[in-house]
This record gives C-alpha cells, structure tokens and sequence, in this order.
C-alpha cells in the first residue's frame, strides 16, 4: 500500500488485490458498501497519519475508489472542512464512491482446475445450504477452455443475500480471474460453452441428483 500526499487536504492510495487479501476483504466486499470495507477505510486513514501525516481527525472525509485494469485500486481521500459541533459522534463521517473502470465491477470468472472441482463446489453449494445462489446473477455460464473450466458471473445481484458466503466459498475451490471483460471474450471465441442457462440451476439439478442415484 502506497501513499502519496497530493495537497493539505488531499490523498492518494495505490491499494494492491494482496493489500485486501492480507486484510481478509475479497474484491467485491470492496467495491460495496460493506462494514468490513468502512473498517478496512478507517484502518487506512489511521495508517496514512501516521506515515505521511494526512491528519482526518473531526474532519468530515469523501473517499473515491477507482479499480484500474491490473486490479490495483487508487484511492483518492479528500478532507473536508472540520466538524465543529463537539455533540456529533467522534467517530470519523466520510462516504465513499466507487467508479468502475473497464472491468464490469458486476462480472466475475472463476476458475476451476479439473471438471470435478466444479463438482465438488456444486456438491458443497447443496450441503451448505447455498442452493439460492442461483439467484447471484442474471447470467450465469460455464465454459471449458483448455481443459479447464470458467463459471461466469454476468449482471452481479449485489442484494443476494448470501453473496459474500458465495464468494468466500468459491474461492475454496476456483481461482478469480483478472480483466473479467476481456477474459470473457476470449472465452466466447476460443472456448466451448458447457451450460447456457443458469449454470448453477443447471448443476444443482443434474449433477447432484446423479450423484444421489449413485
């Protein structure tokens, strides 16, 4: 994590896809409004006055998130004028809004290795109660590139419920892929498509009903 200390009253983060891992927030917590990414913002703050002396401290504080296409982030701080009324909460007001750079903040791939690690996602997905994640987007698809497989994540529903146990699972089994929007084409014209129609829907039926008839 870099800091550089742009005027008095401004700053700017380099935030690295490590620097969240090391903090235990995935990509997309980021990219939402969730507690564990207004901690993480505040964590930030303290460390960026103790090492370039950005003080925000009674200071209202506006945080812009830019994800740029090699998935580091830049994070711009802004302090605004101090908050003078001493009945207000001492804890630090600031909002954040994110921008979306060429990858689609609302796609994400996945990939699996070998066909049974998918299997085995699906069959964890069926005994963990996580069968709803058929509703965690509008489009989901499977393709096999290179003996490999990719699950793809198109119109991401950041209301689903369930949507950071879905990712801190999948993770167990598959690998986030980078540069999702141009991954994806690559997809579309090298790879084959295995499952159009709701991927996971498809999966859940099928694949463990076989196993249950085994």
């Amino acid at each position: 994590m870099k800091f550089e200390k742009l005027s008095e009253n401004k700053l700017r983060i380099i935030l690295s896809r490590k620097d969240l891992e090391e903090k235990d927030i995935n990509f997309h917590d980021f990219m939402t409004n969730s507690f564990e990414t207004q901690d993480l913002f505040l964590n930030i703050l303290e460390e960026a006055e103790e090492k370039v002396g950005f003080n925000t401290k009674n200071y209202k504080v506006k945080i812009e998130a830019f994800a740029m296409t090699d998935m580091d982030f830049v994070v711009t701080v802004t302090r605004m004028s101090p908050d003078i009324d001493s009945n207000l909460s001492p804890k630090k007001k600031f909002k954040v809004r994110r921008k979306q750079s060429q990858d689609e903040l609302n796609q994400a791939i996945y990939r699996f290795h070998y066909f049974d690690d998918y299997c085995n996602f699906i069959q964890y997905l069926s005994q963990n109660h996580l069968t709803t994640s058929v509703n965690i987007a509008k489009g989901i698809l499977l393709y096999e590139y290179k003996n490999q497989y990719y699950l793809i994540l198109n119109n991401i529903n950041f209301e689903y419920p369930n949507i950071k146990k879905f990712y801190s699972s999948i993770v167990e089994f598959a690998t986030y892929i980078n540069n999702a929007n141009l991954f994806f084409s690559k997809l579309r014209e090298c790879g084959n498509l295995v499952i159009k129609h709701n991927a996971l829907k498809t999966s859940l039926r099928y694949f463990i009903r076989i196993k249950k008839d085994n």
